[in-house]
């Protein structure tokens, strides 16, 4: 009878275990730990914000996190905002993800780091398709400086972001419920149509990296839900999509968090000493659904440990006269001592 139960529980033992390793979850690891056929990269243990010298801070933060997959950081000196912007190779062509916030002169550095990377590989061009995470100001405001660009090393390809642009460069049949991709040459790109923080957000799925772009929709810091039922669906449609691929980092647009749980930086703030890293893991993209979901289809502003959910009107631009007047008084103070500014303090979520 013993024997019986060892070999009863011995077989369920590896019934469950085959049942696991068939799960989509399980196809998503490797049987070692080394990372697989993914394209290994790096990311830097800290990224320059803005400071705490101005003088001494560039427009612009560039990384390599491989050889064919860059980083660049717009500084805190020049708009609050510090997005990030990704520029990905292939063979054929390449991508860049958004163009920037006020004030940022993005076409200088983003014609040293093509030009470079053409030495590099012994190239004389190659073209570059530009596409968006999003629609908001402060991820397109350098649009116009780069299509009146004319380099004929990097012809452009420019895509407006809007839906019926997206749709057609992007390989998209029906909006936002079909995935899209863009073939670079031997590196295919995944997109992910993404509404909720704004009409046209999309994330992107690199499959040589395992990289998720999510834009403004999963970042360290607060994410505005303009409309929430759509977010909560996006964000489920981006979990069932990435069900069976390896994902080795979720990148967004922005740091908005201190390294501090449960904390974010003032809004306004050039300057972010204690900040948060850039990259999230899936788990951040589950805990995201279950947040959204334990609010029962009733918005409202709830911090989990790395970011905080933050509900706004449909439409709004308007986060309300409190985070207006935190913005005013951070930047009023940060501005004026940008040339040699102490670490401001975090203030919990308002």
């Amino acid at each position: 009878m013993q024997s019986r139960r060892h070999l009863l529980s011995g077989f369920l033992a590896a019934s469950l275990l085959s049942a696991f390793l068939l799960t989509p979850a399980a196809r998503a690891q490797f049987p070692e730990p080394d990372g697989g056929d993914l394209e290994r990269g790096t990311l830097p243990a800290k990224w320059a914000t803005g400071g705490p010298k101005c003088m001494e801070m560039p427009e612009w933060q560039v990384h390599e996190y491989n050889p064919n997959l860059f980083i660049l950081r717009q500084s805190g000196c020049t708009d609050a905002e510090m997005p990030f912007l990704y520029l990905i190779f292939g063979q054929d062509r390449g991508l860049l993800w958004d163009t920037g916030s006020r004030n940022g002169d993005l076409v200088p550095t983003l014609q040293h780091v093509v030009h470079q990377w053409l030495e590099r590989n012994h190239r004389t061009s190659i073209p570059l398709t530009v596409i968006h995470s999003h629609s908001h100001d402060d991820h397109t405001w350098g649009d116009a400086a780069i299509q009146a660009l004319r380099d004929p090393a990097m012809p452009i390809d420019f895509v407006p972001a809007a839906q019926a642009d997206e749709q057609r460069a992007l390989h998209i049949a029906h909006w936002p419920t079909d995935t899209g991709f863009l073939d670079l040459g031997q590196r295919r790109l995944d997109i992910v149509p993404i509404p909720g923080h704004d009409i046209v957000s999309i994330a992107l799925y690199d499959r040589r990296t395992g990289i998720l772009l999510t834009g403004d929709s999963l970042y360290p810091g607060r994410l505005y839900i303009h409309d929430f039922a759509d977010f909560e669906a996006s964000t489920e449609r981006l979990i069932a999509f990435i069900q069976g691929k390896p994902v080795a980092h979720i990148l967004g647009n922005h740091i908005e968090q201190t390294s501090t749980p449960f904390l974010d930086s003032p809004i306004g703030s050039i300057y972010h000493p204690n900040e948060h890293t850039l990259d999230m893991s899936y788990g951040a993209l589950l805990e995201l659904e279950d947040a959204l979901k334990s609010m029962h289809g009733t918005p409202r502003r709830l911090a989990m440990r790395d970011f905080t959910l933050w509900p706004v009107a449909p439409n709004s631009q308007s986060l309300g006269p409190k985070m207006a007047q935190i913005y005013k008084e951070t930047q009023a103070k940060q501005l004026k001592n940008k040339w040699d500014q102490s670490a401001p303090d975090a203030t919990p979520p308002q």
